[in-house]
């Protein structure tokens, strides 16, 4: 009989507030009365905070999505909409409210580094490492169009939409100049890419319409738009900033012409500033409702600049010029007249350098490196607030006073600034080094440098949260209240869970301890450091004097045993056998030795690791330990003679940690797991030597792994923050199985590889779509539909033909997957089948299909034409198939009578469906009328409403 085991997937995650693969984004809350959300990411999964409470809001994770975020952005028109990249180059778009996605795009070969909405938001536009962009249509749920140009990876992008200038009429009001014989423009695209470019597209003739050199000295890092479009900031290495204008009154003209001269420029060079950080530039933000934007680098640090108005600029420049003529008195004695009138020419401001706009505010010192930014938008005019996330895992808010203009202040005062929020308590500022879980598994504790954490398994929420040294290990004392963390610098220290307090500090090493363990009676623990001591450590309860009083408390203390255990290397792990009478060893020379407990003399030499072991384990009967290393290798040895029982090469990279089941109630009591550096964990039979289940989902190193008692879950902890627990599940799974699943696996992803196929690479401007598997099934459901329905059209139209010599023949035996779906006709299935694959990717599944299957996929288009069958779908599929193969349709004899066929049936479709909404628009402008005339107002007083309409219009201009 073959054995089946039973399956872990992964349940929980948390730990993590933000990861630094991703942007984040603020948005107001429902009721904006709080301080709003922040939405981040959080390695494949998107998190809502609530910044005010510090609490999770909700979280959006995509089952089948197992790829990191790298970029959000939200709808400008609908806030609760979000677009949101991942690094496989998919684009999802989620709706916040109920956390579902609401389409998914694939055109990227690369992970998406930028995304942004149109005014509208019916346009989205992405940006990748591929060096593409691409347009996608929101509301047909599809690509319109792919840009190449670039020659790296996109680094800014923004839609530029110019609106028609404003015309002041002799009766003083404003109309817009939209005469435009042409109506209203597609707009344009800015984008930046690591190349140092610059460039402007523009979206009706899908090219390139200008190119600049963005930075001088190196790549260009990010790209910053004024919320009026009127000017853009990007930005490079060495701390430089170049600012731009851009001509948004001539790309309307452009727009709105036919015959435009290609020497025209849009975006001006208008000067480079430099800030005070020396390192590139992620992020340029500018404030939406005032003159303030935000840059920062991978520093500690935000610098706010302001950007000053045109009086402030004329009354500097005067300043400047008075301060000229003194010293030019004191040199010359007096004022010459022509030179005071040449002085007053450069009054005028569009001559003036770049630096006389642009100003440092303050510089923003943030507790983490930064790794992006936005402004949190609130209804108070005399403070702005800056939401900064930062590299180590925390969320804040920065509350910053803004200059009054009304009221003089010296130029040497220094904003003052105040971290008003924050969210740190739910995530360590590290790598999590240690795990370790309580006795009762409801509590798991969690090490790092500088914070220990203990937190409540099932509810995911951190419930203590201690400072404490560079941890490399930690455990729960019997009792589930004490936690002991050994340090780099070779202390033990002691936390009480309840309290939340530090018990004690022990000085027990001079070197890092590297390992602990509880002895299995509960009453010690042993210690391995690397100055290659094994000490033994008494729990003893000590009465000590409470200060001021002569009453006692009773105190848990660590006190050194009666023996220390000394050995020639470095200590990297030291294990208790569950029976507590063996002790086993690890040693920085590649080998593990075995002691007796009670007299520490050597019982056994383990030799085989060509690198140090890192971790060892002992199973429930302490019959078999097993060591995993830095060499790649796991070992099997018996702890009876100390043989090898199996060498198995198990992961890609240093394998970190190994851990036994700690019971054999179902028969697992030698299965084991395995952690390591290639974040993977792999659940092995010990007995059998073979891998039973991966466990993929972390996103970096795999640096600790604890087993629950009840051996039901894990939990695991990795480089990239997150603490996963995995659980085992009642799904049975199979070896075979397993093999033959990784074997797909592997089949899939070189499948879709090979089958991309793009014609022309060298053009400016292609067709968006990419293979996935799903896209392949997609068309493979196609062709199985187009093959039964075409033999099912052939059966019916000979029993027709039948019928007419023979009234009373039987009805024919047709396809029993027809049958079984209600008796549907061929046409139906063939169209339920296509209505099923999702819109973004229906392009995509029908270039599987081979031009063989053409012919009978118009025969079908000609019926749904014929009988108006979901004519947007119809028209669709048949200009589509048409553009691929419009050389093969053409030459094809066969074709031409079926084309024209389609063209007359769909013609009669469309004037049907035309002359319907005709008729439709008629009847509703009837009841409009009705509706107007029905309405009546009664003691009207005109010229008190025109006077209003005065009074509004003169304080709109006083306003102005």
């Amino acid at each position: 009989m073959v054995k089946s085991y039973l399956k872990y997937e992964q349940t929980r995650t948390f730990g993590l507030i933000t990861s630094t693969s991703s942007n984040v984004v603020w948005t107001a809350d429902s009721s904006r009365t709080g301080s709003g959300r922040a939405v981040t990411s959080a390695n494949e999964e998107v998190l809502c905070w609530d910044l005010k409470k510090a609490e999770l809001l909700s979280r959006w994770k995509d089952p089948k999505c197992k790829y990191q975020v790298t970029a959000i952005a939200q709808s400008i028109t609908d806030p609760d909409i979000f677009a949101v990249g991942y690094e496989d180059g998919s684009i999802r778009l989620w709706d916040s409210k109920i956390a579902t996605v609401i389409v998914m795009f694939n055109g990227h070969r690369a992970a998406i580094t930028i995304l942004t909405f149109d005014k509208s938001g019916v346009r989205l536009a992405s940006g990748s490492k591929d060096t593409d962009l691409i347009v996608w249509d929101l509301v047909q749920e599809r690509g319109e169009f792919l840009l190449r140009g670039h020659k790296d990876q996109i680094t800014g992008l923004y839609f530029l939409e110019p609106e028609a200038p404003k015309v002041a009429e002799e009766d003083g009001e404003i109309h817009s100049d939209s005469a435009g014989p042409f109506g209203t423009s597609e707009g344009f695209l800015l984008s930046t890419g690591k190349d140092a470019l610059i460039k402007v597209w523009d979206l009706a003739s899908k090219h390139c319409i200008e190119t600049h050199v963005a930075q001088t000295n190196g790549e260009c890092w990010a790209l910053g738009l004024a919320p009026d479009g009127s000017g853009c900031i990007t930005a490079g290495n060495d701390g430089e900033l170049k600012v731009w204008s851009i001509d948004t009154s001539g790309l309307y003209t452009f727009s709105t012409q036919v015959n435009n001269s290609g020497d025209s420029k849009f975006v001006h060079d208008r000067g480079v500033v430099h800030r005070q950080g020396k390192d590139k530039a992620l992020e340029i933000r500018f404030h939406p409702k005032q003159d303030y934007f935000a840059v920062h680098g991978s520093e500690k640090a935000i610098e706010i600049w302001r950007i000053r108005s045109e009086a402030e600029v004329k009354r500097s420049l005067i300043r400047k010029r008075k301060r000229r003529r003194e010293k030019q008195g004191h040199t010359a004695g007096n004022v010459d007249g022509d030179f005071m009138d040449q002085d007053e020419k450069t009054e005028d401001i569009s001559s003036t350098e770049i630096t006389d706009f642009f100003v440092p505010y303050v510089i923003v010192r943030t507790k983490g490196k930064v790794r992006s930014v936005d402004w949190v938008r609130t209804r108070s005019s005399k403070s702005i607030q800056l939401l900064a996330a930062t590299n180590d895992n925390q969320l804040e808010v920065y509350n910053l006073e803004t200059k009054d203009k009304s009221k003089k202040t010296r130029s040497d005062e220094v904003p003052v600034y105040e971290r008003s929020l924050a969210i740190e308590v739910q995530g360590h500022r590290a790598d999590i080094r240690a795990l370790a879980l309580s006795l009762d598994d409801r509590m798991l504790a969690s090490a790092s440098n500088g914070s220990l954490k203990v937190w409540n398994v099932r509810t995911r929420s951190c419930i203590r949260s201690f400072d404490c040294g560079y941890a490399l290990c930690c455990a729960f004392l019997p009792g589930d209240k004490i936690v002991v963390v050994g340090t780099k610098s070779g202390e033990l220290e002691l936390f009480d869970v309840a309290s939340s307090t530090l018990i004690d500090t022990v000085k027990a090493h001079e070197g890092a301890v590297w390992s602990l363990q509880v002895h299995p009676d509960g009453r010690s623990l042993v210690s391995g450091s690397a100055d290659q001591l094994a000490k033994f450590w008494d729990f003893k309860i000590v009465q000590e004097d409470i200060p001021g009083t002569k009453r006692t408390t009773p105190r848990l203390r660590l006190v050194p045993g009666k023996q220390a255990l000394k050995v020639s290397e470095q200590i990297l792990c030291v294990r208790f056998s569950p029976d507590a009478k063996l002790l086993a060893v690890a040693l920085l020379d590649h080998t593990v030795k075995v002691f007796f407990v009670d007299s520490l003399k050597l019982y056994l030499n383990l030799y085989g690791h060509k690198l140090p072991v890192l971790s060892m384990d002992i199973s429930f009967d302490s019959k078999r330990i097993v060591t995993c290393s830095a060499d790649k290798n796991i070992r099997l040895w018996g702890l009876d003679h100390g043989d090898c029982q199996k060498a198995f090469f198990g992961h890609q990279d240093t394998i970190l940690q190994v851990a036994f089941v700690p019971h054999n109630q179902d028969g697992n009591g030698h299965h084991f797991f395995s952690a390591s550096k290639d974040r993977m964990i792999k659940y092995w039979d010990g007995d059998k030597f073979e891998q039973i289940q991966r466990l993929d989902g972390h996103h970096g190193e795999v640096w600790a792994l604890a087993v629950s008692r009840t051996g039901n879950f894990i939990v695991s902890a990795s480089f990239d923050k997150s603490i996963r627990v995995w659980e085992q599940t009642d799904e049975q799974i199979f070896l075979e199985e397993e093999r033959d699943k990784e074997l797909e696996e592997l089949y899939e992803s070189t499948l879709t590889t090979s089958l991309e196929q793009d014609l022309d690479k060298e053009a400016e401007v292609g067709d968006p779509g990419k293979q996935t598997v799903e896209t392949l099934m997609a068309g493979e459901k196609i062709a199985e539909a187009l093959e039964i329905g075409m033999a099912d059209l052939e059966v019916v139209r000979e029993w027709e033909v039948a019928k007419a010599t023979q009234p009373n023949i039987a009805p024919p035996a047709r396809n029993p997957l027809f049958m079984a779906l209600g008796g549907i006709s061929a046409e139906t299935h063939v169209l339920s089948v296509l209505q099923r694959i999702q819109a973004a990717a229906l392009q995509d599944a029908l270039l599987v299909l081979s031009f063989s299957m053409i012919p009978a996929l118009f025969t079908f288009l000609d019926i749904f034409a014929t009988r108006s069958m979901n004519i947007p779908l119809t028209c669709r599929i048949l200009f589509f198939m048409m553009k691929i193969h419009h050389r093969q349709l053409v030459s094809s004899k066969t074709m031409r009578p079926m084309l024209s066929d389609i063209r007359a049936h769909l013609r009669q479709s469309l004037n049907k469906q035309k002359n319907e909404m005709g008729f439709n628009l008629a009847a509703l402008r009837i009841i409009n009328a009705k509706v107007k005339v029905s309405e009546t107002k009664d003691y009207i007083d005109e010229t008190w409403d025109d006077g209003e309409k005065s009074t509004r219009k003169r304080g709109f201009v006083q306003v102005a």
